[in-house]
């Protein structure tokens, strides 16, 4: 039989994890943090299983859950919703980003994409019969607003943006915004289609979300995670924010896919959204890079700035002239850590050997790992 999707086949995600496991390395490779949870999150779970919360919730999520998100918008971004027709609870981003994307692209349609770019962005759109179009990032991972704007065309639907973006740990500016604004200012019928799921992780310099920018909040839709945010990516929940119109749209996918996510999850998050801050979670993480980048000065690679998310990239070309998919799968087998070579994130395989190391992890196993890197 034939596929749909014919050039798709394993993630490198799960290559580099399969070949670690194979050779007994330290997993730096997929963004998932190996630390417990928070103790106040466990016990709230603890006691709602033994509450009448087990059946299914109402297709746009939790309602009491919904208050919660909409006041945590207020708190972090200053901006009002209603819960009832500009929310909606997924099963994590990766399924808002896919419902998002069904519901809003019709074929023929194209969606720029910004490489290097998280590989659930494509498949989408070519299931829907769209048509991804890719627009390469700067050598420093800032967008390209020239050829951003000649990538854009009268049959340009969405284009999918990410800040703080993986795998770079790059956040966008105030005038990465602008550009952005002006560009929907010249095509009336685009749209955003905005990740943010790192929208916590951010240190220096503040993030800038679409939620900020009254002339965006009408054409923009935005995706976070309470996965990442609270180290529960296992839970997959995470919630959509869209204009009324737009959200219509994407729920009557949503209904259809998976009609309602995890009841006993939403229920302890919306208890858990009164007792903890996110805005902790920036020192935590910052703490965790400077504590990490520390461990590896002592060796041969060379850091890139890390402006945001639980992710560090690292340099190697001084040190070797191999493909980074060579040199990550050499790390794997000859000094027992894993990481994600970049060009992966590309569709045409650019490679600035680079490789991206996620930090998520306990000190202890970020130590174990610095010092089989010292042997490079």
């Amino acid at each position: 039989m034939g596929s749909k999707l014919p050039h798709i086949g394993t993630s490198i995600f799960t290559q580099m994890t399969q070949l670690a496991n194979q050779h007994g390395a330290i997993n730096l490779s997929q963004g998932f943090p190996n630390f417990a949870i928070d103790q106040r999150l466990s016990d709230i779970v603890a006691k709602k299983v033994y509450e009448n919360v087990h059946q299914y919730q109402p297709a746009s999520g939790n309602p009491m859950l919904l208050q919660k998100i909409a006041a945590l918008l207020q708190t972090s971004y200053r901006r009002d919703v209603n819960p009832g027709t500009e929310l909606l609870v997924t099963a994590g981003a990766t399924q808002g980003i896919f419902t998002a994307i069904q519901a809003l692209v019709s074929h023929g349609e194209e969606v720029v994409l910004l490489d290097p770019c998280y590989d659930s962005y494509e498949t989408p759109i070519l299931l829907a019969g769209g048509k991804p179009v890719h627009v390469r990032m700067r050598p420093d991972y800032s967008p390209d607003w020239p050829a951003i704007n000649n990538a854009v065309s009268s049959a340009t639907r969405l284009i999918v943006i990410n800040t703080p973006h993986n795998p770079s740990g790059r956040v966008w500016t105030e005038s990465d915004f602008v550009a952005l604004e002006q560009l929907l200012d010249q095509h009336p019928n685009l749209l955003v289609l905005s990740d943010e799921v790192y929208e916590y992780i951010a240190f220096e310099q503040p993030h800038v979300s679409v939620h900020h920018r009254a002339k965006l909040r009408d054409r923009s839709l935005s995706v976070s995670s309470f996965g990442k945010s609270f180290h529960i990516t296992g839970w997959k929940v995470g919630y959509m924010v869209a204009p009324e119109p737009i959200m219509a749209e994407i729920k009557k996918v949503h209904q259809f896919l998976v009609f309602s996510v995890n009841s006993v999850a939403q229920s302890a998050l919306a208890v858990y959204l009164d007792v903890v801050d996110v805005g902790a979670l920036r020192a935590f993480y910052r703490q965790k890079r400077d504590d990490f980048a520390a461990m590896l000065s002592a060796t041969n690679l060379k850091l890139l700035p890390c402006e945001g998310t639980y992710f560090q990239l690292a340099s190697f070309g001084h040190l070797s002239q191999e493909s980074d998919v060579d040199f990550a799968q050499r790390l794997v087998v000859e000094y027992g850590v894993a990481a994600i070579p970049v060009s992966r994130f590309h569709t045409d395989g650019t490679d600035q050997r680079h490789i991206r190391f996620c930090f998520a992890k306990d000190n202890e196993t970020l130590m174990a790992a610095a010092e089989r890197l010292k042997k490079l």
